[in-house]
């Protein structure tokens, strides 16, 4: 009999029942749309200036303004899911997200479009952190959990990887409007899917929000978001930078010291007593500053040094979006052989060949050896390290801290692409003077990518170090 039982538990964390990856496609395909909004915009910019009359400072806050509200509530989103429920927390955030969509489609006043922009970065923070907990909620632990957040790695990567492509699309084909419309329908259609397939689920036992630790967290990681942003237009020693950079971090710091001495903390700090918790966010965190960069420089060598068109540059990198999901795909038959600390590692030197590849670039490169050899081996060691290392963190967590875990996973892969953006953004500027002829520009992308290189093979070396070693088999 109790032989009879193992089999029939290790079949159902095996063969998830069909129900359950009906819950997996709708917690995706919420992840799907939050992150391809963080890049969808980028290639419509030229038309929302033309069209709404902004000003270069304007058009950066369209970008800006998503970004600083999705960093800055995730850890207050992720909580709330636990707290309040984590189906009431995606439809909310799904729902505030479409509807923001709506007005930012339909905007008529640059201001209009900014705090559009910034309701659906509100949104996402809800809704992201929803999306992980869900899926980690759904199927139990073992290779089926392993395959499951593998598919919500790739479709958070595809999303992220696909938003230069759909934005060339729909601005070619109709107009800048769409890359913000295009969501209702497909938000309306997950709503229903998931009104139909979720079922909810919480673990606060009665605790109650702690405000004054939700208040902290978000104002410090608002501030910090905002700071970073700040360097994109005026450097990083102006004061309107380093102002918002430092009174962010002290208010992080507040935020430790009020939840070490509160009953019921927004986030318990004996999460970090986890090692796998803490080593997994940090690599997040650090790799997550080259990938996020390495869109925005392919993109920009393609069409200021190459001479493609937003479509033709999307296209380019179709190749590497591929890529990276192949690379999600791959990670969980590849764990049980090889060791999650150990995939991780290798995706992240594979990752690291990529780059140095890159940064051998010049002005009159050809697409096959500067932009599809790199971009395949660059998204498929970023695909082959996130699923080990989103498993690690998530799986060390408390049943009540699940959607705390999956919002820090969140907030470390978002902070770690704003901060990496800025740095080697930062770098390439420094490396070009100011000039902006092809060859100029190339030199400084060339060098972005190398600090890239070097970031990776430091994050291999930590994780090699910090991850937990893998158990000894029977």
């Amino acid at each position: 009999m109790v032989r009879t039982e193992s089999v029939a538990e290790q079949s159902t964390s095996i063969r998830p029942a069909p129900r359950t990856w009906l819950v997996v496609l709708a917690a995706c395909a919420g992840q799907f749309l939050v992150v391809l909004d963080v890049s969808v915009v980028n290639v419509a910019l030229p038309s929302m200036r033309a069209d709404l009359g902004l000003s270069a400072t304007g058009l950066q806050w369209v970008l800006s303004a998503y970004s600083i509200a999705f960093a800055g509530f995730m850890l207050l989103g992720g909580r709330a899911a636990d707290l309040f429920g984590r189906k009431r927390m995606f439809l909310l955030g799904l729902g505030l997200f479409t509807a923001a969509s709506v007005a930012g489609g339909l905007a008529q006043e640059g201001w209009q479009l900014i705090a559009a922009r910034a309701a659906q970065g509100l949104g996402a923070a809800v809704l992201a952190p929803a999306t992980l907990t869900i899926v980690t909620a759904a199927v139990p632990v073992g290779p089926a959990r392993t395959r499951a957040i593998g598919t919500w790695t790739a479709v958070g990567a595809a999303g992220g990887a696909a938003g230069g492509f759909v934005g060339g699309v729909l601005v070619d084909l109709l107009s800048w409007r769409w890359v913000l419309l295009i969501n209702v329908p497909v938000g309306v259609l997950v709503l229903v899917g998931a009104m139909l397939w979720l079922s909810e689920s919480r673990t606060g036992g009665g605790r109650r929000l702690d405000l004054p630790g939700a208040v902290l967290v978000t104002a410090g990681l608002a501030a910090v978001a905002y700071g970073i942003v700040q360097t994109e237009e005026v450097g990083w020693g102006d004061p309107a930078t380093l102002l918002p950079l430092c009174g962010g971090l002290v208010l992080l710091a507040v935020f430790v010291a009020v939840e070490a001495r509160t009953a019921a903390p927004l986030m318990p700090l004996k999460v970090f007593r986890s090692r796998a918790v803490a080593a997994a966010n940090v690599a997040i965190l650090v790799c997550g500053s080259t990938s996020f960069a390495m869109w925005f420089f392919m993109t920009v060598y393609a069409q200021n040094v190459l001479g493609y068109t937003p479509l033709q540059a999307g296209l380019a990198l179709v190749p590497s979006s591929v890529s990276v999901i192949v690379g999600s795909k791959l990670a969980p038959r590849l764990m049980p052989a090889a060791g999650a600390r150990n995939l991780a590692v290798i995706g992240a030197l594979v990752a690291a060949t990529g780059f140095g590849w890159q940064s051998t670039m010049t002005a009159d490169d050809t697409f096959l050896t500067v932009i599809l050899g790199p971009g395949i081996l660059m998204m498929l060691g970023m695909g082959l390290l996130t699923t080990p290392l989103a498993t690690l963190a998530t799986s060390s967590a408390a049943p009540g801290d699940a959607g705390l875990v999956s919002g820090l996973v969140n907030t470390s892969r978002t902070m770690g692409g704003a901060l990496g953006l800025a740095v080697l953004s930062t770098v390439a500027v420094a490396r070009t003077g100011g000039a902006t002829t092809p060859e100029a520009l190339t030199e400084g992308y060339a060098l972005a990518f190398r600090t890239a290189t070097g970031v990776l093979v430091a994050a291999a070396a930590l994780m090699l170090l910090w991850l937990p070693r893998p158990e000894p088999r029977g």
